[in-house]
C-alpha cells in the first residue's frame, strides 16, 4: 500500500515548489499525468512580478492587483501576495536560482501589462517558466523524500468522514490502477483553457483537478472569469504560441489591417492595459474587419535588444518565417483560468486534509481578470503556505481505518472522449470565449446536458474523463449565464456594463 506524508498532485511550479518545500517534513509522493516538464509553468515566459527595487512598494504591487481585479480581489489574500512575495524570491536565489541582471549585478526589472512599476523579474530573457520550473526539477530529483509517479492520471480523490485520505489514479505506463494514501493531498493541478480550441497552454491543461475537488465536494468559484492571451502568435492550423507581455512591456505596438494603433483612446495605458481589455479589443478589430489577426509591431525598436530579451520567441518566429523585429500577427487565445477551488489564506479547501495551489485554486488573489505575472509567485506564497499550515495539523491526521480500495474501471474506447473533446471545445470556443451572450451559453447549456446523458451508464474510464471536462465546461457556462454584467475576463454583449449587485463571487458546489 502506498502511503505518504503527503501526495502532491501536478508537476507545475506550485506542485513541484509545495512538494519540495514539504519533503523537510516527511515522505511525498509527487503524481503528475504527463512529462514533469508538460505544464503551463514551464512554458511562462512573462516572468515573476514580486517588489525588489527600492523605488517599489507592496502597496503599490497590490493597487495594481486590485485595479486588474475588477473589484473582485479578496484584500487579505492580495496582501499576503505582494507583502509575501519578496521572501519567497530571495528564499529561491538562497537556493542557487538566478534571475536575470543588470550589468551592475541588480536584478533586472521589466514592465508589464497592468503594473505601474518595473518589477517583473525574468530568467533566461523569456524563457523565466522553463528556468524557474528546471531549478525546481533539479531540487525535486535531487531530494531522497521525494518519489516521482508521472504518467499517473488522478481519478478520484478519496473522501471518508476524516476527509481527504489519498487519490485514487491510472497508471498509463504500466495499464494498471494506483492508489495512494496520504496525510495531507495537495492539488497543484493547473487550470482549464486547453478546454478552447485556440489555448497558450499545453493540451493537458483541461481542468480535471478543478472537477475531481467538485466531485469530491469542494466549492468552486469564478468560472466564468476566463483569461484570454491578448497575443498569440497566429499560426493557421497549428498550436497557439504565445508571445509574452513582456514584448508590449518594451515597446511595441499593436495596429489592425488598416494600419491604425487601435489601443490609443481605449486606455491610458494603451498597449499595457490589463489584459481583459487589450484582448477584447483585438477581438472587437478582429470581428470589425472580418480579420484573423492583428500586427504586433515592433519595427521601431532596437533589433538587438528583441534578440537578446525574447530569444526563444524570435526563434520560434523564425521558424515559421517571421522576422519578430519587424511585425508579426497575433490573435487572442484562451490562456488563464482565473477561478477555481475555492481555499482559505493557507491553501484549505472545504474538504479536511485537501488543499490546492497555483492555478487550480481560487485563492482571492486574482478576482475577475489576472495581474500579469501574478500566477507564478502566486505558487510559492501559496504552496509555502500549505506547508506551513499542514505542519500544526499533521499530529492529529494518522493513516490508520483508511477507505477500502475499489477497483475502478478500465479505459477502453479513447474515441468517447476524443468525441466530447472535439464537440465541446467547438461549442467553447464559438459561446463562451471573449464576448458571450445568452444565447449562445444556453446553446452550449443544454448540449452539455446532452452530452452528459450519452454517458450514462457507459463503465470505461475514457468516459470518466469527459464527464471531468464536462463538469469544467458546465461551471464555466452556469458562471456566465449568472452573472448579469461584464466584468474582467467576462463579457456580455447583452450587459455590457459592470453592475454593482454582481460584485461577488460566483460559487457552487454539489453540497
Amino acid at each position: 500500500m502506498n502511503r505518504y506524508d503527503y501526495i502532491v498532485v501536478g508537476g507545475g511550479l506550485a506542485g513541484l515548489y509545495t512538494a519540495f518545500k514539504a519533503s523537510r517534513l516527511g515522505r511525498v509522493a509527487l503524481i503528475t499525468k504527463a512529462d514533469i516538464h508538460e505544464s503551463n509553468s514551464y512554458f511562462a515566459q512573462g516572468g515573476i512580478a514580486a517588489v525588489t527595487a527600492a523605488d517599489d512598494a507592496p502597496v503599490d504591487h497590490y493597487s495594481d492587483t486590485v485595479e486588474a481585479g475588477r473589484g473582485l480581489c479578496e484584500d487579505e489574500a492580495v496582501r499576503v501576495l505582494t507583502e509575501e512575495a519578496p521572501a519567497r524570491i530571495s528564499e529561491l536565489i538562497e537556493w542557487g536560482m538566478r534571475f536575470d541582471t543588470e550589468a551592475d549585478g541588480h536584478l533586472a526589472l521589466a514592465l508589464e501589462g497592468g503594473h505601474h512599476h518595473k518589477r517583473i523579474l525574468h530568467a533566461g530573457g523569456d524563457s523565466t517558466g522553463r528556468m524557474i520550473t528546471s531549478f525546481m526539477i533539479d531540487s525535486v530529483l535531487a531530494t531522497p523524500e521525494i518519489e516521482i509517479f508521472v504518467n499517473h492520471q488522478a481519478v478520484e480523490l478519496l473522501i471518508d468522514s476524516n476527509g481527504c485520505r489519498g487519490v485514487r489514479t491510472w497508471d498509463w505506463d504500466q495499464s494498471q490502477e494506483v492508489v495512494f494514501y496520504g496525510k495531507h493531498t495537495v492539488m497543484a493541478t493547473g487550470g482549464s483553457a486547453a478546454i478552447y480550441r485556440r489555448s497558450t497552454n499545453p493540451q493537458t491543461t483541461l481542468g480535471d483537478g478543478i472537477a475531481l475537488c467538485y466531485q469530491a465536494g469542494c466549492e468552486v468559484r469564478d468560472m466564468e472569469f476566463v483569461q484570454f492571451h491578448p497575443t498569440a502568435l497566429y499560426n493557421p492550423g497549428g498550436e497557439a504560441f504565445l508571445i509574452s507581455e513582456a514584448v508590449r512591456g518594451e515597446g511595441a505596438h499593436l495596429y489592425n489591417s488598416k494600419g491604425e494603433r487601435f489601443m490609443q483612446g481605449v486606455h491610458e495605458l494603451a498597449e499595457l492595459a490589463p489584459r481583459d481589455t487589450v484582448a477584447r479589443q483585438i477581438f472587437m478589430e478582429m470581428r470589425r474587419l472580418g480579420d484573423e489577426y492583428v500586427y504586433l509591431d515592433l519595427r521601431h525598436l532596437d533589433p538587438d535588444m528583441i534578440h537578446k530579451r525574447f530569444p526563444t520567441i524570435c526563434a520560434r518566429c523564425a521558424e515559421l518565417g517571421l522576422d519578430m523585429t519587424d511585425r508579426i500577427p497575433v490573435a487572442p487565445a484562451a490562456h488563464y483560468t482565473v477561478g477555481g477551488v475555492s481555499t482559505d489564506l493557507n491553501g484549505c479547501t472545504a474538504v479536511p486534509h485537501l488543499y490546492a495551489v497555483g492555478e487550480v485554486a481560487s485563492t482571492g488573489i486574482m478576482g475577475a481578470n489576472r495581474l500579469a505575472s501574478n500566477s507564478l509567485i502566486e505558487c510559492l506564497v501559496f504552496g509555502h503556505r500549505v506547508v506551513e499550515d499542514t505542519v500544526s495539523r499533521t499530529s492529529s491526521v494518522h493513516l490508520d481505518n483508511l477507505p477500502k480500495q475499489v477497483a475502478g474501471t478500465e479505459p477502453k474506447d479513447v474515441t468517447i472522449y476524443h468525441t466530447i473533446r472535439e464537440q465541446l471545445s467547438k461549442l467553447m470556443t464559438h459561446h463562451v470565449g471573449i464576448i458571450r451572450n445568452e444565447d449562445g451559453l444556453l446553446s452550449v447549456r443544454s448540449r452539455i446536458e446532452e452530452l452528459r446523458r450519452s454517458l450514462c451508464g457507459v463503465n470505461d474510464l475514457y468516459a470518466s474523463f469527459a464527464e471531468q471536462l464536462l463538469i469544467v465546461a458546465q461551471l464555466i457556462v452556469q458562471g456566465a449565464l449568472d452573472r448579469h454584467e461584464s466584468r474582467g475576463g467576462h463579457y456580455r454583449e447583452d450587459y455590457p456594463e459592470t453592475r454593482d449587485a454582481y460584485r461577488k463571487h460566483s460559487s457552487y458546489s454539489l453540497g
